[in-house]
């Protein structure tokens, strides 16, 4: 591995290990106006930009959220703890999944919203499924390690120059790890279609 490909998969790996999600104890316990609300996203979630003037989220996509019934409307204008943890899931859902399938998602969801049956509210739902971040964040960076070599020995000594052969490595790595968000991709809308969906579109028929 040459010196500028090992300092270019270290950037990777250390950018990987220092991606942390929202804690619940880090939510405030009172309901929020959307301005806090924002607020709140940007300074807990600035990390995850990719350009400086990206926003985490706005009043618009606030409320294109509740339109679609991906968020229970405000009470008051204020919005709950519960309100806080659903738009965290849109967060990271929305980048791979469509409107259709975040709802189709929530609908359950939405029927535990606010309740602690059995100690499954949305909190403990959250905290659970979070509570795997670091555990799948060591499994990526071995994998993305893994991936890069692969990459890097497709094109060895193959191509024109020095500098071709560093494109062609960064070209087959990112096929290799599209390929692999489009294979994840797929499996996830199939659960959703096959297992998800049919719950959804039982509970949209019952209230007809």
């Amino acid at each position: 591995m040459s010196k500028a490909n090992a300092e270019y998969v270290r950037q990777i790996i250390e950018h990987l290990q220092k991606v942390e999600y929202i804690h619940p104890d880090e939510i405030p316990n009172i309901d929020l106006y959307m301005d806090q609300v924002t607020t709140f996203m940007d300074e807990h979630l600035s990390e995850e930009k990719r350009y400086a003037d990206d926003k985490i989220l706005t009043k618009t996509m606030i409320n294109n959220y509740t339109k679609n019934h991906l968020l229970p409307p405000p009470i008051k204008k204020k919005y709950s703890k519960e309100h806080m943890l659903l738009l965290i899931f849109i967060y990271y859902f929305k980048n791979i999944l469509t409107i259709n399938d975040i709802r189709s998602l929530f609908q359950p969801l939405g029927e535990m919203f606010g309740a602690e049956a059995d100690g499954l509210g949305l909190e403990s739902i959250y905290e659970e499924v979070f509570s795997y971040e670091e555990e799948q964040v060591d499994f990526l960076v071995k994998d993305v390690i893994r991936q890069y070599k692969k990459a890097e020995g497709t094109f060895k000594g193959k191509a024109k120059n020095k500098e071709d052969e560093e494109f062609l490595t960064c070209f087959t790595f990112i096929c290799i790890l599209s390929f692999d968000v489009y294979i994840k991709k797929k499996m996830i809308e199939m659960i959703i279609d096959e297992h998800i969906a049919k719950r959804f579109n039982k509970g949209e028929k019952d209230k007809k």
